[in-house]
């Protein structure tokens, strides 16, 4: 039986619509279509191979949520293409190798039931290096030079996105704290979606952010301060932000907070979920077994700086510091890698 109501179509072209508002207003006419009609592809063609198919057996919500995944990361990365300097020719195949590494990793993620933010982080990890084993497999093939590779690589409309975000977020309650009127925390994302079951990207990241800085503003400085203190800075600076209204609490939507607090809840390491650092150790220095060290360079050439040192560090028995749920989709992925 077809998931009863998922109008594939409309939510797609509502997505399209919206999303072109969001194009970055120095692309000409060419590009703005490009990203729209990437996005409007992409969601039609995942939203009805979900809808068809019986034996994924997925509901509405998460239709719709794997719907909206790709629609945001086909928005997001032909932005990034078209800021490459890549010539179009190779846009379409790359961004078609993205989409379907986020479908196939959307479906498996669903069926094992991990928490939405675990599948998030895992979506964005495969889409970030499909897309850079693609520049690379162009730069391999002599289509494109050095410096067209890494001034590729270094393109994130999605970060630029959400540090934009955090500045708008900053900026509200530093006018707040100054007894200026102040707009109610943002509600807008990557792409906003009308009936979306629950917020992504940015706005997921906002909204949980206050929602922590509603409880911590009930509770000793000291305590507070020491659960900051495990935050990234931006992160951290945020929340304190939020901490300073007042009136915090009329700004978030009550069943939004109990949501978000519910999501936290939910993705916060169980003892029997068993990833300790030993673990997430002894799955990268098994890797070692089968990748030599210039093996695992070459495979980790495009990776954030972050990433390598982790990968590295672990090869000398020290743990680099990352959160043990980000820490343990690398080692899975090296594993898989093998």
């Amino acid at each position: 039986m077809a998931i009863q109501g998922f109008d594939y179509k409309g939510f797609a072209q509502n997505l399209a619509q919206q999303a072109l508002e969001l194009i970055p207003p120095d692309f000409n006419d060419n590009q703005k279509n490009y990203v729209a009609n990437t996005l409007l592809n992409f969601s039609t063609v995942a939203g009805q191979a979900l809808y068809d198919d019986e034996s994924l057996g997925f509901n509405l919500d998460q239709a719709v949520m794997i719907t909206q995944i790709i629609a945001e990361w086909s928005f997001h990365k032909s932005v990034d293409l078209i800021r490459s300097g890549i010539p179009q020719q190779y846009w379409d195949p790359i961004m078609q190798k993205i989409a379907y590494t986020i479908f196939e990793i959307a479906k498996n993620a669903f069926h094992q039931g991990l928490p939405q933010d675990q599948c998030l982080q895992l979506i964005e990890h495969h889409v970030k290096k499909t897309y850079l084993d693609c520049i690379s497999e162009l730069k391999d093939k002599n289509l494109i030079d050095q410096g067209l590779m890494e001034k590729a690589a270094s393109q994130s409309n999605i970060d630029a996105m959400m540090q934009q975000q955090v500045q708008t977020e900053q900026a509200q309650a530093q006018a707040q704290m100054a007894g200026n009127p102040a707009a109610p925390v943002p509600q807008g994302g990557n792409v906003p979606v009308a009936n979306a079951p629950t917020p992504l990207g940015a706005d997921a990241k906002v909204l949980k952010l206050a929602t922590l800085a509603m409880l911590f503003q009930k509770m000793r400085q000291e305590k507070v301060q020491t659960i900051l203190n495990k935050f990234n800075p931006e992160d951290a600076q945020s929340v304190i932000k939020f901490m300073g209204m007042p009136d915090l609490g009329t700004k978030v939507d009550p069943g939004v907070a109990l949501r978000c607090l519910q999501e936290i809840k939910t993705n916060i390491p169980h003892s029997n979920q068993n990833i300790t650092p030993s673990k997430i150790l002894a799955k990268i220095q098994n890797v070692s077994q089968y990748l030599d060290k210039s093996q695992l360079e070459q495979n980790l050439r495009l990776e954030r700086a972050k990433v390598k040192r982790f990968v590295f560090s672990a090869l000398e028995g020290e743990y680099y510091e990352l959160p043990p749920k980000v820490a343990n989709i690398i080692a899975t992925h090296l594993e898989d890698s093998v």
